[in-house]
Order: structure tokens, then C-alpha cells, then sequence
């Protein structure tokens, strides 16, 4: 008896092991999806706040028999719009700081600039419906291994790129192997570990054009063709971020199909005035158009505002303040107008995109920007500005973001996207 029970534990082994092996593709299915971010896709329109709403699984091409247990799974899911929420305490704290990183812009390096509080530094974004995981490095490098990708734009694009840089070299440093341009507007890094590489370029406008300069009192834009500077090397990309708005407030005269279209602020010009928030929106169209037309994935990343509140920016007690604003505080005028273009734009090139292998969708971070007063470098943009004591009036940057701050939180919502692409 006791010899027939031996003889029958090897067959009850094999049942048992192939009961776990059906069973742990469920429960890896399980895991994969279970993340309210995994149901992200698309970026809706819903109404003249122009908020996304993250409807459905984006997956490049499932199989039949998945496409019943993804339904399943999509109304199970809660909807989660991350544009949504509050800033809320967060004792941990940045993954790094102004020391440990050495890429950051003297001018954003709010910390070693002599900032005296450091409570900006303690806070996240939760969103109403869903968490934002805290950013992983390691993660991050793994997706993109083998990958490039590419910044561009204004300052705000290389504020978020300094961001990343210093989010990434918590786990792994970069060789910089490329700087052109004054003020490093151009540069590349390469992360071994990973093969990944990392660049910035300049590009305020996104198209081609000349800057204002001692000889020029206008910016001179060609809305139909994107800058070369940046344009020239898109083969080589992978992934591209664009970012732009400021420098559209500023005079220019436009140009298109080699013809005077019309000008901004141009008093004194031959030209008819039509400002610049159409202006913007051809840029854009002409930009996700070229990127796509080369098959690269593209994220666009919202207009950042500024908080300067009607002071002027060089008043003693602009964007002076030490925590957040409550919830409730909606986006109005330029910074509505500018992302609700930027947000048409990329549903547009989208609905245009259908039948193209190509990933493109909003970074959208003008809503959870708005809500962070105190999380710009303000008279701290120069080292130890009140040395000398108080002085009557004091240069303030309240349009970039400090590094650490809340620039950080629009890399840990990248992350998220650039996972469900799969890169």
C-alpha cells in the first residue's frame, strides 16, 4: 500500500504543475492591467477646458481571442484623468538634489542659489481617480534601451530634459558626448548601461526662422517647414518631445510658402497684425505633420504658465509663495487659449494618424502647473540675491521650474506613456 501511494506522487506532481503553469498567464494578465494608467489612449476633447480623460488600452495589434478579456477589463477599469487632482504632502522627498546633480541650469538651481525654504520640495501629484507611480530610473532605461530620444523646443523643453537627466542619473551616468550652441542649446548624452541616448535642441519656434537679435527687433518665422537645425536629424530619433508657447508672444513677422503671411506686435513693420495664437497653431500642425510623416512617436508637452500674477518681473514680492494653491484654481485666458490649441492640434494629427504605425499623444501638465506658485526659482535665479540686503527691485524667473520641483511629475507621467507605447 504504502509503495502504491509512492508510485502515484509523481503523477499528482505533474497535475499539480500544470495546473500552476495555466494558471500563471492569468495572473500575469491580471498584473499587467491592473494599473489604472494601462488604460490610457487616447486624449479627448470633452469640452472647452479641452481636459484628457484616459479611456482605453492602447495595444498595437492584439490578437482576437485577447479582445473580449481587454473589453472585460476596460469596464472594470475606472476612468483616470490625470489632469485631475491636488498637489498633496509627500514626505520623501526629490530623488535628487541640487548638488548631486550637476546638469541643472545655474538659474534653476534653486537650492544652491541660496533658497531658504524647502517645503516646495515636498509635495506630489495625486490625481482623483488614480496614483502616479514614483519615477523609476531603471525603468525608464529599460524602455528605452537601444533608443534615442530627443527634446525639443524653448527652455521649458530643455527645463524638462534637465529634469530627466537628473531623474536618470540617480541609477546610471551619462557621458555627454555632443555640446553646440551658446549656453548648451545643443547637447547629447549617452547612457551605457542601456545604450540610451538623450538630446536637446533648440527650437523656440519648433519652425524655421531667425531670433531677434542686436540687428533684428523681430523674430522672423517660416510656417511651412521645420526648423533644419532639429529637422535634419529626425531620421535619427526614436521618440520626440516637443514643447514650445512663450516665444510666440514675442514680435515677429510670419512667413508662409515664401510669402508675407502677416506680423505680432509689429508697429513698425509694412504688415498686417494677427497675432500669434494661429501663428502657433500652423507651427504645431507643420511639426506633428514632419514627425509623423518620418514614423517617429512624438509627445507634445502642454503650455507651461507662468506666475507672475500681474507683477512685473522684476517686483520685490513676484511669485514669492511657499506652497501650492488649493484645487479649484482653473486655467483661464493665455494659458487656456495656448493649450487648447496644442490640445486640438494633437487630436487632429491623431484622427489624421489612424492608419500610421505612429505613437502621438499630449503631455498635458498646463492644469497641474498652474497649481505651483512656489515652485519657480523667483529672485533665486541669481546666487544668494539678498546678501547684500533688500534691495529695492530684484530680477525674478517665476516662468521656469526649480530642479528638484514640480517638473519632475511631468517625467513620472512620461514614463507611464512611453510604457504603454511599449517603446
Amino acid at each position: 500500500m504504502g509503495l502504491k501511494e509512492q508510485q502515484n506522487c509523481p503523477s499528482q506532481r505533474k497535475i499539480a504543475v500544470v495546473i500552476l503553469l495555466a494558471f500563471i498567464p492569468f495572473a500575469l494578465f491580471h498584473l499587467c492591467f491592473n494599473n489604472p494608467f494601462s488604460t490610457i489612449d487616447d486624449t479627448t476633447l470633452q469640452d472647452s477646458a479641452a481636459h484628457v480623460v484616459l479611456t482605453s488600452y492602447s495595444s498595437s495589434s492584439s490578437p482576437s481571442q485577447e479582445e473580449e478579456s481587454l473589453d472585460r477589463v476596460k469596464e472594470e477599469e475606472a476612468l483616470c484623468d490625470y489632469t485631475k487632482g491636488k498637489w498633496v504632502r509627500d514626505e520623501m522627498g526629490p530623488l535628487y538634489n541640487g548638488s548631486s546633480c550637476g546638469t541643472i541650469k545655474d538659474g534653476q538651481n534653486c537650492f544652491r542659489h541660496g533658497r531658504p525654504d524647502s517645503g516646495y520640495l515636498y509635495w506630489k501629484w495625486k490625481p482623483n481617480q488614480c496614483d502616479i507611480p514614483r519615477f523609476d530610473a531603471n525603468r525608464f532605461l529599460d524602455l528605452m534601451r537601444d533608443k534615442h530620444l530627443a527634446f525639443v523646443g524653448d527652455s521649458m523643453a530643455r527645463n524638462q530634459l534637465e529634469s530627466l537627466i537628473c531623474l536618470l542619473s540617480t541609477v546610471s551616468s551619462p557621458d555627454l558626448v555632443y555640446r553646440n550652441g551658446e549656453d548648451n542649446k545643443f547637447r547629447t548624452w549617452r547612457f551605457g548601461s542601456h545604450n540610451v541616448t538623450v538630446s536637446v535642441y533648440w527650437s523656440p519656434f519648433l519652425v524655421a526662422g531667425l531670433e531677434k537679435s542686436g540687428t533684428l527687433d523681430h523674430n522672423v518665422l517660416h510656417l511651412d517647414r521645420v526648423d533644419e537645425r532639429w529637422g535634419n536629424d529626425l531620421e535619427r530619433f526614436d521618440t520626440v518631445i516637443v514643447s514650445v508657447g512663450h516665444w510666440f508672444l514675442h514680435p515677429a513677422v510670419y512667413y508662409e510658402s515664401g510669402s508675407v503671411l502677416g506680423c505680432h506686435s509689429c508697429e513698425a513693420s509694412n504688415c498686417t497684425e494677427i497675432g500669434f495664437f494661429d501663428v502657433l497653431r500652423k507651427a504645431i500642425r507643420t511639426t506633428l505633420k514632419a514627425v509623423a510623416r518620418s514614423r517617429r512617436h512624438v509627445i507634445l508637452t502642454t503650455f507651461s504658465p507662468s506666475h507672475f500674477e500681474g507683477r512685473p518681473w522684476d517686483s520685490l514680492g513676484a511669485c514669492n509663495m511657499t506652497e501650492p494653491y488649493e484645487e479649484g484654481k482653473v486655467l483661464e485666458g493665455l494659458d487656456l487659449e495656448m493649450r487648447r490649441i496644442e490640445m486640438e492640434e494633437v487630436v487632429a494629427a491623431k484622427a489624421a494618424l489612424e492608419a500610421v504605425e505612429v505613437r502621438l499623444e499630449a503631455l498635458d501638465v498646463t492644469a497641474i502647473s498652474v497649481l505651483r506658485p512656489d515652485g519657480h526659482p523667483g529672485p533665486y535665479m541669481y546666487e544668494f540675491p539678498f546678501k547684500n540686503g533688500v534691495p529695492e527691485r530684484v530680477h525674478n524667473d517665476c516662468l521656469h521650474w526649480c530642479l528638484p520641483g514640480p517638473v519632475d511629475t511631468w517625467n513620472e507621467i512620461m514614463i507611464e506613456m512611453l510604457r504603454r507605447w511599449r517603446v
